[in-house]
């Protein structure tokens, strides 16, 4: 039986990020007690509906958690997933609590989100535009073991072709910060192929020097990566 904090937190997410607030929803669930440790998840067709998400997302994401030791799967009569009996427990650090968490999220929108749409008002020299593709293509085509140093240096090459070395300077301040964070976090194969097709949208956007879009499509961008935080680390 699933109560009213339950109905709260398995509330339709939104689908700019639908894998990503997928994992942050069922994440607050298990964190917050509202299934117990040994409890069973509502069945799939359920929670979906629940959610609002189609059945496929929902398996990507509660497959992620599996693999990141938060639930299990059982077969037969009375299967289901279920939250492990003793689920990982983030350690506490300085840059992890909640308030650190936020800040630096905060911060992040304001900077990433305001590079991208201004990089998108300039007229970009042949250069800048090899430099945005060359940076996208080493991020699709990185390895789990490189993927967050290439996915830094695509951010990175955004608020270069910004003009400002200030802003440039700022956006590495905050990004290794961000990485931090993320080294709390496991590598969600499903949310690298989603980020991928987001960086492609964005890429393109400040290409086409379209800024209303650029900017919209690195806010969406941004908050799958929020959400995962907060799901692992809130």
């Amino acid at each position: 039986m699933i109560d009213s904090a339950g109905d709260a937190l398995f509330r339709p997410v939104r689908t700019g990020n639908a894998f990503e607030e997928t994992v942050e929803r069922l994440l607050q669930a298990i964190k917050l007690g509202v299934v117990p440790p040994g409890e069973r998840l509502p069945a799939e067709r359920d929670l979906a509906a629940r959610l609002n998400v189609s059945r496929v997302t929902l398996r990507e994401a509660l497959h992620a958690l599996q693999e990141s030791g938060f639930v299990e799967s059982r077969r037969g009569r009375y299967g289901g997933t279920f939250v492990c009996a003793a689920p990982p427990r983030v350690t506490p650090t300085e840059v992890s609590r909640k308030d650190d968490l936020e800040d630096a999220l905060t911060l992040r929108s304001v900077l990433e989100v305001g590079a991208a749409e201004f990089a998108a008002t300039r007229e970009l020299s042949e250069h800048e535009h090899g430099h945005l593709r060359a940076r996208l293509a080493e991020c699709d085509n990185a390895g789990l073991d490189e993927y967050r140093r290439k996915d830094s240096r695509l951010h990175l090459a955004i608020a270069e072709v910004s003009g400002s070395p200030s802003l440039t300077a700022a956006v590495a301040d905050v990004r290794m910060r961000l990485n931090e964070l993320l080294d709390g976090i496991p590598l969600l194969p499903k949310n690298i192929e989603h980020s991928n097709r987001q960086h492609a949208v964005l890429v393109d956007a400040v290409l086409a020097g379209d800024a209303p879009a650029a900017r919209r499509a690195m806010a969406e961008h941004i908050e799958g990566t929020a959400s995962l935080l907060r799901g692992f680390l809130g």
